[in-house]
């Protein structure tokens, strides 16, 4: 059923806000350009009103979830390519169209490392596109072959590499023409740069120098697999570093002396100005303000109020806060409950919440230390079904994978292999290991990771011209229905009245 005017109308439901509150609202789109529309200006300006109206029974529309790390599904892996092209593609197509029964509708498609001949065969198939029914490929996510060693995880050790000639190392590597930041990038524009963000260890020879000049063409650069101490993450991040991939997993864990990469979370004002050990040489990045006075922040988040804030003593940096204190103290200070903001901007961070790469108790720790930078993935392996049954699968070069229930791991070993975990599942289990509200764990879905991409006012919210990419979600968050470009594109059940 399509509006004779192209103008829709969804009623009777809650609307996710970009602070994690949900409202009862009505929401207005034109499906014939698949966009949200803002209904007063459409109403004033047009003279219009939708000639369909969708009652959602009292039901979420959210908008499309998004998963910055996925390695396929369905039976397909986005890492093996056999030189057969139109195979390849038919994958990829197949893995759009299926996924969005999940909820998302954005993804970026992560290969792992690989022998280095294998890039530029594979590039230009993963650059973005979407088509009326499926999921939109924003790029592809580089997960190596920039990692450490001992913290590679599943990923092959004898095509890690070192990078000794900076930039030009990546570039000899993924392509100069693939990471080209373009920006029509999003539109698919057959010029559009294919890598759009990177996972490398900071500390591996010649990142660090290549850093700043990828942030410079817009490449999203994600510390990750890596031995980095507190002082070489911090640098990464002034570098340019803006997102710590699988948070807890395949880095070294919290030590009260040397943080390390999980302690970006935290962020001390004592590192803004660097401690003494620091290279002060080293610190200079886009994204760090040197200069003392206020950071401007969006003037339309909020942030969410957590039901546990009560319970903390007075001084507690938690997502309930609502001071808003901008600029860093040189000073001590006497004001109860105000915790001073730094000229450090903390990374985003991904996590996996299928209850096995991190405890429930972690899942909660990290959130509450930095609930604004949390970001849920699902590191899906091809093997990713919500229908299919546990058992031993062939996974690439000989190798395995063991399913039992969401726990995924290597033939033959205790090491882990990504996840079979679906991204509306990571949302409710979120919900339950925080204690946050649904729409705060939506949330972690959809704004979060659109911002972190730099693409929230197309992608991820409800912002008048964004995409009309949806996921109707009952009050228990499971997915009802699944809409693409403003087009019901898949149906679990017929709750929704269309």
């Amino acid at each position: 059923m399509t509006s004779p005017n192209g103008l829709v109308c969804f009623t009777n439901c809650l609307l996710p806000q970009e602070d994690g509150s949900l409202i009862e609202k009505d929401l207005w789109i034109d499906e014939r350009r698949g966009v949200i529309l803002d209904a007063q200006k459409t109403f004033y300006l047009r003279r219009n009103r939708p000639e369909r109206i969708v009652d959602l029974g009292g039901n979420i529309l959210s908008p499309g979830f998004i998963d910055l790390q996925l390695n396929g599904g369905y039976g397909f892996d986005f890492s093996v390519y056999e030189d057969d092209d139109e195979a390849y593609k038919k994958g990829l197509q197949m893995v759009a169209d299926r996924i969005i029964e999940t909820g998302v509708t954005s993804l970026l498609p992560t290969i792992i490392t690989q022998e280095r001949s294998f890039y530029p065969k594979i590039l230009g198939l993963l650059r973005p596109f979407q088509t009326e029914k499926s999921a939109a490929f924003l790029g592809w996510h580089a997960e190596g072959p920039f990692i450490e060693h001992s913290k590679r995880g599943a990923h092959a050790p004898s095509y890690l590499l070192d990078a000794p000639n900076g930039t030009k190392s990546f570039e000899e590597v993924y392509g100069a023409d693939n990471l080209v930041h373009q920006e029509d990038w999003l539109m698919g524009s057959e010029h559009s740069a294919a890598v759009r963000l990177i996972t490398t260890a900071p500390e591996i020879t010649g990142v660090m120098d290549a850093m700043k000049e990828l942030n410079r063409r817009g490449i999203v650069l994600s510390i990750g697999h890596s031995t980095a101490t507190t002082e070489v993450a911090t640098n990464a991040v002034r570098h340019g570093a803006k997102l710590i991939t699988h948070l807890f997993n395949a880095m070294p864990q919290l030590h009260h002396r040397d943080p390390s990469i999980i302690g970006l979370l935290g962020a001390s004002p004592h590192i803004s100005p660097l401690p003494e050990s620091v290279d002060q040489s080293r610190t200079a990045s886009p994204v760090f303000n040197s200069t003392p006075g206020p950071v401007e922040e969006p003037s339309h988040v909020t942030p969410p109020q957590s039901p546990t804030s009560a319970k903390l003593p007075s001084g507690a940096s938690t997502p309930s806060s609502t001071t808003n204190h901008k600029g860093s103290r040189k000073s001590l200070h006497l004001e109860k409950g105000q915790v001073a903001d730094m000229e450090f901007e903390r990374p985003f961070y991904g996590l996996i919440v299928d209850g096995i790469h991190c405890h429930p108790n972690s899942v909660r720790l990290a959130y509450s230390a930095h609930s604004e930078g949390c970001i849920l993935i699902t590191d899906a392996m091809k093997i990713l079904d919500p229908h299919l049954k546990d058992g031993v699968y062939e996974w690439r070069e000989g190798q395995r994978y063991v399913k039992e229930g969401l726990r995924l791991y290597l033939e033959g070993t205790d090491t882990l292999a990504g996840s079979v975990v679906t991204l509306d599942k990571c949302v409710r289990n979120f919900s339950r290991f925080t204690g946050c509200s649904l729409g705060e764990a939506i949330k972690c879905a959809t704004y979060n990771p659109a911002r972190c991409l730099g693409v929230e006012n197309k992608k991820g919210t409800l912002r008048p011209g964004a995409d009309a990419d949806f996921v109707v979600l009952s009050r228990q968050g499971t997915v009802l229905s699944t809409w693409v470009k403003g087009k019901q594109a898949y149906v679990a059940n017929r709750s929704a009245t269309t």
